[in-house]
């Protein structure tokens, strides 16, 4: 029985406490729990709540200055096991508080980083918000993207079929969990921009929202103009 815990950080968009996409990612990491408890894995989640950090998103926008509360949860992500990331669909897209904690996160942060996409929306219409817009950017940001997503609109939660899929979602999560892909994100992060783990490090100290190369005078591999 493996007893070493694995991090799942779950990442949610929504703009209220109470939101449906935070119920949504709820349903998700509570699943993935489970599941991976009856395969003998322990599992433990980290809630980013985007709201909580509306403000220093805002001003890292603006100004290019970041840190406070936002560098815990920046530097989870480089030492995530694994990643569930939901957000409302507003004007057919994820929403602006979502995309902007991408936007200023370090590049090669969730590169091979097993990854479940979820998003909610006031129409099944929306819904294929996740493969037109979530799953490229994550792509993008070179996270190894599960097949199974989960989008959920208000008639849905009444519907069995609803808890069907996320465990689905939840079971392709577990599984690679089960066989150490995304295990040792610490490592598989400094691969993925070519620097060492002290120099990633100091630089994330520094600024976590800065490429690490940039700050220690180094390129990413692989860089894109």
């Amino acid at each position: 029985m493996d007893t070493t815990a694995r991090t799942i950080v779950a990442v949610s968009g929504g703009l209220s406490r109470d939101s449906s996409t935070r119920r949504l990612i709820d349903l998700l990491v509570d699943s993935v729990v489970r599941q991976a408890a009856e395969r003998g894995l322990t599992v433990e989640p980290r809630i980013v709540d985007l709201r909580d950090y509306a403000r220093e998103l805002g001003e890292g926008q603006l100004t290019g200055l970041t840190g406070g509360p936002l560098k815990d949860a920046v530097d989870d992500l480089v030492t995530a096991d694994a990643l569930v990331v939901g957000s409302p669909t507003f004007k057919a897209s994820y929403s602006g508080l979502f995309k902007s904690f991408w936007d200023l996160t370090v590049d090669g942060a969730i590169a091979g980083l097993p990854t479940l996409l979820a998003a909610t929306g006031g129409s099944g219409r929306h819904s294929l918000m996740i493969e037109h817009h979530l799953r490229p950017l994550f792509s993008y940001l070179k996270a190894l993207v599960l097949p199974t997503a989960v989008f959920a609109a208000p008639e849905d939660w009444a519907d069995d079929a609803l808890q069907q899929r996320v465990d689905r979602a939840a079971r392709e999560l577990v599984g690679q969990l089960s066989v150490g892909v995304g295990f040792g994100r610490g490592q598989q992060a400094v691969a993925a921009v070519g620097l060492t783990e002290n120099a990633v490090q100091a630089a994330l100290d520094a600024d976590p929202f800065v490429d690490p190369a940039a700050q220690v005078g180094a390129s990413p591999k692989g860089a894109e103009g």
